[in-house]
Formats: C-alpha cells, structure tokens, sequence
C-alpha cells in the first residue's frame, strides 16, 4: 500500500502521491456475501409458510413454529454476515398466492423445503469450517421440516 509522500513512477518521471492514494481505493462495493442466497431464500420460506397458514387456519398450529424457524435461521445467517436485521415485519413476500386446500398448500410448501434442503446442504459442502455447522443444521433443520409436511 502506498503512503502520502511516496513516489510514482510514472512514464520515467516520479510523481508524488500526497493526500489520497490513488491506488489505494476503498470505495468499490464488495461482493456479496455467499450467504445472502441463503437469507434470501430462508425468508422466502418463512413467507410461504406465513402466507400458507393464513389462507389455511387450520394448518396455523403445524406451520407457524417451521415459519420461525426460517426467521430464526434468516437472523442467524445475517449475524454471521454482519449484516443486522431490518426492524418490524417480516419483508419477503411468498413466491405466488397461498393454496386455499390444505393438501395443496403441504405439497407446495414441501416442495419448497426440499429444494431449500438441497441448496443448504451444497452451500455446507463448500462452505469453509466456521459457517458448515450452522449450514448443516440449517441443512436438517429443512429436512425435518420436509419430514413434518409428509
């Protein structure tokens, strides 16, 4: 990293940067974390879950603790991001209108879990030691949820 003061060879001739470093730029955006999908999705989750319930009272009691937990596994993944929560309601919305029949809204919503299951378990498989265990629970957590919609 260049400092005030020091010198540039530019074309043969030295220049001296001073002030800023012109070569040292700080103000291009980072990537995105390889987690971000995975916040995404877990709310996306949590919304089809909500969305289901409401259209489905009866499915309330069986749907609610799954939607928590996508909630809770949403913050979790922000945390280890550092990227903190929004405050207030839930913000991500269900993919399409909640099916009315519960036999329908089970299936979709199981199809939903398994497809969220897959893509937990190959971000675990790839990520580095210290985000793998919380992936992995993450992982069973959604396989459970696939179980408990059966």
């Amino acid at each position: 990293m260049l400092r005030a003061g020091a010198l540039v060879a530019l074309g043969g001739a030295a220049v001296p940067l001073t002030g800023c470093d012109l070569l040292d730029r700080h103000d291009e955006p980072s990537p995105p974390d390889a987690l971000e999908p995975l916040v995404a999705e877990a709310l996306a989750l949590e919304a089809q879950h909500r969305a289901a319930a409401a259209a489905t009272p009866a499915l309330a009691g069986r749907l609610t603790p799954i939607a928590d937990a996508h909630r809770a596994h949403a913050d979790e993944l922000r945390r280890v991001i550092g990227r903190p929560a929004p405050s207030g309601t839930p913000s991500a919305s269900p993919s399409g209108p909640p099916a009315t029949d519960p036999d329908a809204a089970i299936a979709g919503l199981r199809k939903a879990e398994q497809q969220g299951r897959t893509n937990a378990a190959k971000a675990c498989a790839g990520a580095p030691p210290e985000r793998a265990a919380l992936l992995g629970s993450i992982a069973a957590a959604r396989a459970t949820h696939v179980e408990a919609l059966a």
